[in-house]
């Protein structure tokens, strides 16, 4: 099975933009990333291999925005499967409280995300870690060969460069959000286990696509002025994504909160009015599904809501989205089909605000790769 990298579901009229080309390309850039991983495998699994055999490597998984993101989803699936906690900490933070997060005598694999991988905060977390922590080792995923993350070698790091269809032109992360997630997944997670699980995980994209386009066009015009995202377990970071999504392409112009099932009750809730749009992501795992479908039937039953829209892979009634094929798939692989809602939910907002797509802050004080960020000297 092929796909066309810029092939797109149906447009609205004139939106030719690469913020719509990258969300479509999505099938054939997961399979390609696999792709690229599989083939690399001897050497991947040579540098992290012995890594991993210690049990006192700390890993610590960061980027900045919706790469540090990535690290909130995965952090507690990799904790599970590699039997070891896996940190996520934004580069923000680490340069910004570096004392707080970095231990110097603690052995530390630092895993960077960065689309271009020239953001100024992911360029100085790997100065900082390798001048604060006495062993540092890095793995760096990126989308841009030509970054500053791409040109880190050495023998203490191995540096994964994705094809070059993810370094995505737009202002907003999409396709690069989905192929750095599956290389992290796959290349800590196991390359073997991934190449299993790939072509069901690509055909769920493909399936979505098709699925959620007609629903957020009908949602968007709706004219929602909040939207909350929930999710638990691996969803808590991508519900965390899908807000960030919208606002950056409706340019703030529509509040978005994002939290858990459980948590959503204690305050966070009070955001919901009747022009507030709650949407759900539903766990498969068996135990989070059932906080996820408590939190969906209250909120129907409150009636506060503008519309409770729940995205599920199982046999739910009413769910707004039913994923077909995947009801028996971890969680961790419908991390790739549950963002492309939000992703194209947003892209249809965008258009109804009147905004560009691809560039949605008209007034520039917000760009595709940070500016203005002054990085201090560090003095310990």
């Amino acid at each position: 099975m092929t796909d066309t990298l810029i092939a797109a579901p149906a447009a609205e009229p004139g939106d030719s933009s690469w913020t719509r080309r990258e969300i479509a390309q999505q099938p054939a850039t997961l399979r390609a990333t696999q792709k690229l991983l599989s083939d690399a495998r001897g050497e991947i699994d040579a540098f992290l291999a012995p890594l991993l055999a210690r049990p006192e490597l700390r890993v610590v998984l960061t980027g900045a925005g919706t790469s540090a993101f990535i690290g909130e989803c995965l952090a507690p699936w990799l904790s599970r499967a590699l039997g070891r906690s896996v940190e996520a900490i934004a580069t923000t933070d680490i340069v910004g409280a570096p004392d707080l997060h970095l231990r110097a005598a603690a052995p530390t694999l630092l895993v960077s995300f960065g689309r271009s991988g020239s953001s100024p905060e992911s360029v100085a977390a790997v100065e900082l870690v390798d001048r604060r922590v006495a062993e540092a080792h890095h793995l760096i995923v990126t989308c841009n060969a030509e970054g500053e993350l791409a040109r880190r070698g050495g023998p203490r790091a191995h540096v994964i460069v994705l094809p070059e269809a993810t370094h995505d032109r737009s202002f907003a992360m999409t396709s690069s959000f989905t192929a750095m997630t599956l290389a992290a997944l796959s290349a800590l997670g196991g390359i073997a286990a991934m190449d299993a699980r790939i072509e069901a995980i690509a055909a769920g994209v493909q399936d979505m696509l098709a699925r959620a386009e007609p629903v957020a066009a009908t949602l968007a015009a709706r004219g929602f002025d909040r939207v909350v995202y929930l999710g638990s377990g691996v969803f808590s970071g991508l519900a965390r994504e899908a807000a960030l999504k919208l606002m950056e392409l409706s340019d703030g112009g529509v509040v978005t909160a994002f939290d858990s099932a459980l948590g959503f009750r204690h305050g966070p809730k009070t955001i919901i009015t009747d022009r507030t749009l709650a949407v759900v992501f539903v766990a498969n795992d068996p135990l989070t599904r059932r906080y996820d479908l408590d939190i969906i039937a209250e909120l129907r039953a409150d009636a506060r809501a503008g519309e409770v829209a729940v995205i599920s892979a199982g046999a739910d009634e009413g769910a707004t989205i039913a994923l077909a094929g995947m009801a028996d798939s971890p969680d961790a692989d419908l991390l790739f089909p549950y963002i492309v809602p939000a992703q194209l939910f947003a892209l249809h907002v965008s258009l109804a605000l009147g905004l560009t797509p691809d560039q949605p802050n008209a007034s520039g004080t917000v760009n595709r790769v940070v500016q203005g960020v002054r990085i201090h000297a560090d003095e310990a």
